[in-house]
Formats: structure tokens, sequence, C-alpha cells
């Protein structure tokens, strides 16, 4: 990936994390999607007293991508507000796979010091996607 473009994506992502809504939680997630046509959309967790009606940062980011009829993603940053790395959780991990399958996927702690690289395929291994549907 282009590291200008990298850089790009995980400044938005960092920017992101500042607009969640966590005042249960209290943990901000940010994070970003780079499309291959240049554009970048951007989400934070929102949380709901009726906590299963809380969203994440990564379905934000790329359902509002798809929404936007953008191209493929091809790069994902999430930053997470702990000292090293995190995961996203097993709901993100199976949009992800189905809506970015070819992504980058970059895993920033909460200034985006510490990074780590990832695809959708090593976040979910032997995924559940549509090639399993009958028709």
């Amino acid at each position: 990936m282009d590291p200008v473009a990298l850089e790009q994506l995980i400044a938005a992502a960092l920017h992101a994390r500042q607009r969640a809504y966590a005042p249960y939680s209290h943990f901000a997630v940010g994070a970003a999607v780079l499309t291959d046509d240049g554009r970048i959309f951007s989400g934070a967790n929102i949380e709901n007293a009726s906590y299963p009606l809380t969203i994440c940062a990564e379905r934000v980011a790329l359902f509002c991508a798809h929404m936007a009829a953008a191209g493929p993603v091809v790069a994902l940053a999430v930053v997470t507000p702990t000292p090293t790395v995190a995961s996203p959780c097993g709901a993100c991990r199976q949009v992800i796979f189905e809506l970015a399958p070819q992504a980058q996927i970059v895993l920033l702690n909460h200034d985006g010091s510490e990074r780590r690289l990832t695809t959708p395929q090593e976040l979910l291994p032997f995924g559940f996607g549509p090639d399993q549907l009958t028709r």
C-alpha cells in the first residue's frame, strides 16, 4: 500500500476515534476504510443503553462505504484505546470477511505508535461467506 495513503487512512481512524460515543464501556474505537477509488470512509463505535444495539467502528465505516457505492475496500485501519493493538470483535471479523475480503488491515494502539498488519482470512480463518450459501 502507498505509504501516503496508509498515513491518511490512519489519521482518519485516529480522528474518528474522537467521535466515538462510548459512555458505558469507555472503549472508544475509530476505524477508516480506503476504497479502490481513493475515498476514505470513517466510523466510530456508538453505544446504546440497550447494549445489543451498540455498533462497532469497523462496521460503521464499512457500511458507510457500501452505502456510498464506493469501490472495493482495499484497506482498513482500526484504532483502539489500548496500549497495544487489539483485534476486532467476532461480528466485525465476519463483516470484514464479506465486505472487505481482499483488504489489508492495520490494527493500531491508542496513538498509532504500534501497528500490526493482517488480513480478513487471518482474522477469521475458515470464515463463512457467500460461497457457503446454497442456492
